[in-house]
């Protein structure tokens, strides 16, 4: 039981002494580690992936991904700044990539706003505003710091105290497996399914302020949905929220979004 106590201790130092707020959401988020150190992290992560990837060579294709992001960047970049939170954004180094892996449906916006795209997600995203759902999302998860705070999850349940080195032995591909949920136990899902639900939100607020309409947003999941043909895993053992869960919870966002939207 002392052992149990002194873990409990230790956890709420960490949640008094480490905390940060996520914006727009004002969600408490347990945070150990400093932004510059993850940022340069995801840097070399994203660099070495790049050169392991073949990037795709549909010019219209790579131009929308380019087009959908810098117009999203723009948007959060125009948000935080109403927000007095251009800080937030210091050492950014935005950067659009379509990767060619037309069996990957999926997408990621690491740290820094290193972002990515896979061909196979395009088929389900069908056209720029389908796309913007998804990098509005994904790049939602590195403004709402998500890496850091699954990070710090993991080093509070490790008890690692504030040593990123502790970590995987401090290589950068350990630690942010852990940051992108790579290996993640049971005891960590809930976390990420509200760092789903949180970037959902968020990612519809960012796709409007971009000028695209947040509504199709319903339409791309209902589409994701139909393409897991019925293979998704129960949402008490799955890092997102049930295709249900999510479509329902974009509807109730819809309204708040729609304050944003600014049609170009």
């Amino acid at each position: 039981m002392s052992m149990f106590r002194n873990a409990l201790l230790t956890l709420a130092v960490l949640l008094m002494v480490g905390c940060t707020t996520v914006p727009i959401t004002g969600r408490r988020q347990l945070s150990l580690v400093g932004d510059q150190e993850v940022m340069q992290m995801s840097f070399q992560a994203y660099n070495d992936l790049m050169k392991q990837s073949k990037l795709s060579t549909n010019a219209s294709q790579t131009a929308m991904v380019k087009r959908v992001g810098q117009r999203i960047q723009g948007a959060v970049e125009s948000f935080m700044r109403q927000q007095g939170a251009s800080a937030q954004l210091e050492g950014y180094q935005w950067e659009f990539n379509l990767i060619q892996d037309d069996k990957q449906q999926n997408a990621f916006a690491m740290a820094g706003g290193k972002t990515a795209v896979y061909t196979g997600l395009l088929p389900i995203t069908r056209d720029e505003t389908g796309l913007a759902v998804v990098m509005g999302h994904e790049i939602a998860h590195a403004i709402a710091k998500h890496s850091n705070e699954r990070i710090s999850q993991q080093m509070a349940a490790q008890g690692l105290g504030t040593s990123l080195g502790a970590l995987g032995g401090g290589t950068s591909s350990q630690i942010l497996n852990t940051a992108y949920g790579i290996g993640a136990g049971v005891g960590l899902m809930k976390f990420g399914r509200t760092q789903e639900s949180e970037a959902d939100r968020l990612g519809l607020i960012f796709m409007a302020m971009a000028g695209y309409n947040p509504e199709a947003a319903v339409s791309f999941w209902e589409r994701m949905a139909a393409s897991s043909n019925g293979q998704s895993p129960p949402e008490f053992l799955s890092t997102h929220p049930s295709n249900e869960t999510r479509i329902a919870d974009i509807q109730k966002n819809l309204p708040e979004a729609k304050k944003y939207y600014k049609r170009r």
